[in-house]
């Protein structure tokens, strides 16, 4: 790795998935004002709304959300052409 170019407060951080309590370590240059312990070792503290563990995409959770009734309304429109 070249040196200088990374910034000086680019250190290993603990982001937190505030929904499910899952931690995870990567480096990053996020500002935070609190710390967290893991493993023995103390990090700053990133806090998520959402991560890869909990976000509905990445869990197979996902629902259709219909406001419009377009399903319906495409079921309805082509449903003359369904084969038996």
């Amino acid at each position: 790795m070249k040196k200088g170019i990374h910034p000086e407060n680019y250190r290993l951080v603990a982001f937190k998935d505030m929904s499910n309590e899952d931690v995870f370590i990567t480096k990053s240059t996020a500002d935070t004002r609190e710390t967290l312990e893991v493993d023995g070792v103390e990090y700053p503290l990133v806090k998520l709304e959402i991560s890869r563990t909990s976000h509905p995409y990445y869990t197979g959770k996902a629902k259709l959300v219909d406001t419009a009734g377009r399903i319906d309304k495409f079921k309805n429109k082509y449903q003359k052409f369904k084969k038996d």
